[in-house]
């Protein structure tokens, strides 16, 4: 396999609103993820029907009006994802909703096979958990949006940012094994922004074995497929990376094995990157 097997690019439009991403699960080859981003201009609409999915749509950026039954509610505080936590909706089977761009809006939605009858749910900045992770330069700021707690069926959601020059996902790890609560089997999506123009993170896919070893360069806008195998990433030098996590599998766990080979790196952490928190909320 190639990188065209795991890596896709954002498209533009002429005036940069539209569909950004457009992945079904059945192009994106995932068992379970589909995963779509959309910029719309202000006064654009946009509806929502779940029937068997259940969806997280996560604002990414911008203000809009949302309405999923429950009456309309104006929400949206960043205006990009460097700027604040996010805002996001859950909605499970069978749900309904319709949102309207106040300003120039760009969001994230992940969709997920599902007929479990929950109920929608509003998540907003205040919601959010943050914490740090890891030490040295692979200091990273967590953001946990729909974590394994969170009345899903089986959607999790996580944004992560990464300062410049830092490792994240490390050391590495993998999920595609269902072996809990070792481990569990699960699809993950990474979307990434990049603070600056011409920025760029590099992302290794590699098994043990020696089957797949590739490394990927992401640029902004980006998404990389995870489906099996370790999955470590760096910003590059002089750009901070965001990037938005979706996963979905065999449990709702967050469940995984690091590489033997690097764990012994956490011993050498002795603080943390003073640069994280790079975004402030509850937890940090």
């Amino acid at each position: 396999m190639t990188s065209q097997d795991f890596l896709v690019h954002s498209r533009q439009s002429g005036d940069g609103s539209g569909d950004l991403l457009t992945l079904p699960r059945e192009l994106a080859s995932c068992e379970w993820m589909s995963f779509f981003v959309y910029r719309w201009a202000l006064g654009q609409s946009h509806s929502v029907h779940t029937e068997n999915e259940e969806v997280a749509i996560v604002l990414l950026g911008g203000k809009c009006v949302a309405d999923w039954g429950e009456g309309q509610h104006r929400i949206g505080e960043r205006t990009h994802v460097f700027d604040g936590l996010p805002y996001a909706i859950y909605l499970p089977a069978g749900s309904r909703a319709q949102l309207r761009a106040e300003t120039t809006c760009e969001l994230a939605e992940c969709r997920v096979p599902s007929t479990a009858r929950l109920k929608p749910q509003l998540i907003t900045p205040k919601d959010v958990k943050c914490s740090l992770r890891g030490g040295g330069n692979a200091s990273r700021q967590i953001v946990d949006v729909m974590p394994p707690d969170f009345p899903a069926d089986k959607l999790m959601v996580v944004e992560v940012y990464t300062p410049s020059g830092n490792w994240s996902s490390y050391p590495p790890h993998k999920h595609d094994i269902h072996d809990p609560p070792t481990e569990v089997d699960l699809d993950e999506i990474y979307y990434y922004r990049i603070d600056r123009p011409g920025g760029y993170a590099h992302q290794r896919l590699y098994t043990r074995n020696g089957q797949r070893d590739l490394t990927l360069t992401v640029h902004d806008g980006d998404a990389v497929l995870v489906r099996d195998g370790y999955h470590p990433v760096v910003a590059g030098h002089g750009y901070n990376i965001f990037y938005l996590n979706c996963l979905a599998g065999s449990t709702r766990q967050l469940a995984t094995t690091e590489d033997p080979d690097h764990v012994w790196v956490r011993s050498t952490w002795n603080q943390v990157d003073p640069r994280v928190p790079m975004v402030r909320g509850r937890g940090v």
